[in-house]
């Protein structure tokens, strides 16, 4: 003998699955949402909002073992040309002491934009800390941040060559 099924039954569970589904999609995606704005995942930027500068090792002004040490600039602050990075331009300033570069400072880069607040935030910390430890303009791209690094290493170059570099 045969169990009688109600033809109800298949036609609620499937519509309720569907919904329970969705909602926990659209609840999870409105989660991360809320929790990437407080936390200041998108870029937003306060003074209360440690970045990613303050994690880093200090490099040191000594030369890496790789590199050029026959190096030498004159001492003093050079300031490179703007520099083109698409949302907004870079411009760089070099600190020379005793032949070598001891700071590299940003004197302008994009930051009207969360975006571009939050690339910056990531991408200047390496970029300064990598043009200190191989002293000359020849960083790498960090990913992510590529029209920054190139605008980066076009205006710490001008620096540069101010300094008497080649």
């Amino acid at each position: 003998m045969r169990k009688a099924v109600s033809p109800q039954r298949p036609y609620f569970n499937q519509p309720l699955k569907q919904f329970a589904l969705s909602f926990f999609v659209v609840a999870t995606f409105a989660a991360y949402a809320i929790r990437e704005q407080l936390t200041g995942g998108s870029g937003t930027t306060n003074a209360a909002t440690p970045t990613l500068a303050a994690n880093l090792p200090q490099v040191a002004a000594q030369p890496a073992p790789n590199s050029a040490s026959a190096t030498h600039y004159r001492d003093g602050e050079y300031t490179g040309d703007m520099a083109d990075a698409y949302f907004g331009y870079v411009q760089i300033k070099a600190v020379i002491q005793g032949g070598r570069v001891t700071d590299v400072q940003f004197l302008s880069y994009p930051s009207d934009r969360r975006t571009s607040q939050r690339i910056n935030n990531y991408a200047m910390p390496y970029l300064k800390n990598e043009a200190i430890q191989v002293q000359n303009a020849n960083v790498d791209i960090v990913s992510g941040a590529t029209l920054t690094s190139e605008a980066f290493i076009q205006s710490f170059g001008a620096a540069l060559q101010q300094a008497g570099g080649a």
